[in-house]
């Protein structure tokens, strides 16, 4: 058993700035990451980090931006926080070397990106996460904190108490990829997940092969809410061959997007009169669907995303990396010829519910980055918001950790019983259903009889003998489904009807996908019987995690019957403020899904904001 005061479960950005702050409060912090830091998702991360720095532009304008952006489902706290913390956060990576790009003055270079009133994008060429990462890597490096590479998180210990706000989480389970070990991780303060998104849910995505969902998966199966899951953000600009990003840094220098007919829709359509290309990332993305759809689209699959016209000089200095990826990936040299674009999931604007230190329901647990839901981006995140929510959240999570101070959280976590109970909407399935061994995610460790547990230490030691004896089960069956044939039913089914475009039936049908891959998963086995480096024991622990994740998206999507943000629904195709100004909460509760809401919190530190028609 290893012991140390703060866990951080993964190594991007958010983990990173988690572990550095929490070593700042005085915490001895240990990283437990399934990757090496400098190979997590957020090196993927192209555009910039969204500050106001620049006279003319201020906290309250971004604040405003990012509430209008999320149509009005982000709450105010939170938002606020972002904003007001972003400037001081962003001007600190660079004091620790962030190579962001400058003006002929030395100040550093913004530019414009969608949904923003002023050009508060902070970036470093089309590589602003790559540099992120390394800055922040160096800064663990230069404190000595542990770093456990190449160890996969497989569950949480935490106590089981009929009421999840009871809870305490005690520290982590994982297995040490190169030994083929399973060893436990105790947290003597608290465990701070942050391991990023779920976008290998979908088989179209810019998201890494890594990104399956698991510290979100684990949270919800521990009793922690996961918030506003429907959310699902499509960047309207990658290569259609492989998901892989193109970053809206290209629009935001002015490129332009054509239909087959040569046609700047965005304009000439009246998707976006006033904004165009930089309107929503939403917005841009149904744009560019609607296109393909009604047969403007280029092959019938894609539209084209042309920078030529900025000058081979102004693409080099500021876009070079996107040269790379379109020769690469599709043949295509920007210089003198457009570059073929469709949306792509990329982002997960829910996920674990947090208040604005990260703290969730769990007592010692907590979450930070693209995994939790603070409820910055609500309905839709503006490009240049994720990166300034790694550092704020994830330094505020790392100090609430370490025992430092924040003052009182105004997001409350955790059930409640003075909210809106379950849904009206009628289900296809019983969600959750077939959730027999190795699926059963009623997996909290046993107590004694009394609701109580000796202590962390023989918590933790159950928790590592249950994960012992479920790698045996899988390794000793000797034949079984694979889980890349339920990997690829879920992602066929999630890219298929829970896309951009959404209608019941299409939901309802994903539902019982999901299911039949639940019973499918009952049968699964590892073929692999290495005990080293085994990545398919790995894969078929992400897989199960992906099959959770998954269903609560879903589940979200159908419930929630309105159109807001990245949720379009065919059957309802207005925003209804009046029933749904509200946040989806879906917990695991007694061996099934159960689904509730909370308000939407729009009372700011000084202003309320209004709902407002959302236009572009």
């Amino acid at each position: 058993m290893y012991e140390h005061d703060v866990i951080v479960v993964g190594a991007g950005g958010a983990g990173l700035r988690a572990a550095i702050a929490a070593h700042e409060a005085g915490a001895d912090v240990a990283m437990v990451t399934k990757l090496h830091p400098v190979r997590s998702h957020t090196g993927a991360a192209e555009g910039g980090i969204n500050a106001a720095l620049r006279e003319g532009d201020d906290w309250e304008l971004h604040a405003y931006d990012t509430m209008k952006g999320s149509d009005y489902l982000g709450d105010a706290p939170a938002i606020e926080t972002l904003a007001k913390d972003a400037p001081e956060d962003t001007i600190t990576l660079e004091h620790w070397g962030m190579p962001f790009s400058r003006e002929d003055d030395g100040t550093v270079s913004q530019r414009p990106f969608g949904g923003l009133s002023f050009p508060r994008t902070t970036y470093a060429g089309a590589e602003t996460g790559h540099h992120l990462l390394h800055v922040l890597y160096e800064q663990v490096v230069k404190r000595g904190i542990q770093v456990y590479n190449e160890w996969f998180v497989m569950n949480l210990a935490v106590t089981d108490e009929p009421d999840p706000n009871d809870r305490t989480c005690h520290g982590v389970v994982a297995y040490d990829v190169q030994s083929g070990t399973v060893e436990g991780f105790k947290a003597n303060n608290g465990v701070i997940i942050a391991t990023g998104g779920p976008g290998q849910a979908f088989d179209h995505t810019t998201n890494a092969v890594s990104c399956t969902g698991d510290g979100q998966a684990m949270a919800y199966r521990a009793g922690v809410p996961l918030e506003d899951m429907e959310f699902v953000q499509f960047h309207p600009t990658t290569l259609p061959s492989t998901g892989v990003l193109i970053s809206e840094g290209v629009r935001g220098e002015g490129g332009i997007l054509y239909n087959e007919d040569g046609e700047r829709f965005m304009f000439e359509h009246g998707y976006a009169n006033n904004d165009g290309e930089l309107a929503s990332r939403d917005v841009v993305s149904r744009a560019e669907l609607t296109e393909v759809n009604e047969g403007r689209g280029v092959n019938d699959e894609y539209v084209h995303l042309d920078m030529r016209h900025l000058g081979s000089e102004r693409i080099l200095d500021r876009l070079e990396n996107i040269l790379h990826l379109a020769e690469d990936f599709e043949g295509v040299d920007g210089l003198v010829e457009p570059m073929p674009v469709k949306p792509g999931q990329h982002y997960e604007m829910g996920g674990i519910e947090t208040d604005e230190n990260g703290k969730t329901c769990v007592d010692g647990l907590y979450a930070a980055g693209e995994c939790a839901c603070v409820s910055v981006h609500g309905a839709n995140r503006l490009g240049g918001n994720a990166l300034p929510e790694l550092v704020v959240f994830g330094k505020r999570a790392g100090y609430h950790a370490a025992g430092k101070d924040l003052g009182e959280a105004e997001i409350e976590t955790g059930y409640s019983t003075d909210v809106e109970d379950e849904t009206e909407t009628e289900l296809p399935i019983t969600p959750g259903e077939a959730g027999i061994e190795p699926v059963s995610t009623s997996e909290s460790v046993a107590t004694d009889g009394s609701g109580q547990v000796a202590g962390g230490d023989a918590l933790l030691e159950q928790a590592v003998g249950a994960e012992r004896e479920r790698v045996e089960r899988l390794m000793e069956k000797e034949s079984g489904t694979k889980h890349a044939d339920i990997r690829s039913k879920l992602q066929n089914a999630m890219t298929r009807d829970v896309n951009v475009f959404r209608e019941e039936e299409g939901l309802k049908r994903a539902l019982k996908e999901i299911q039949e891959c639940r019973e499918l998963y009952q049968d699964v086995s590892v073929e692999d019987p290495s005990r080293t480096f085994n990545t398919d024991l790995q894969m078929t622990y992400e897989t199960r995690n992906l099959i959770d994740v998954a269903e609560t998206i879903t589940l979200g999507a159908l419930v929630r019957n309105e159109f807001r943000g990245a949720h379009w629904r065919l059957e309802n195709q207005i925003r209804d403020d009046e029933n749904w100004l509200k946040h989806t909460l879906i917990s695991w509760n007694g061996g099934k899904p159960s689904i509730w809401y909370r308000p939407v919190i729009l009372e700011g530190e000084d202003k309320t904001y209004e709902p407002k028609v959302r236009s572009y």
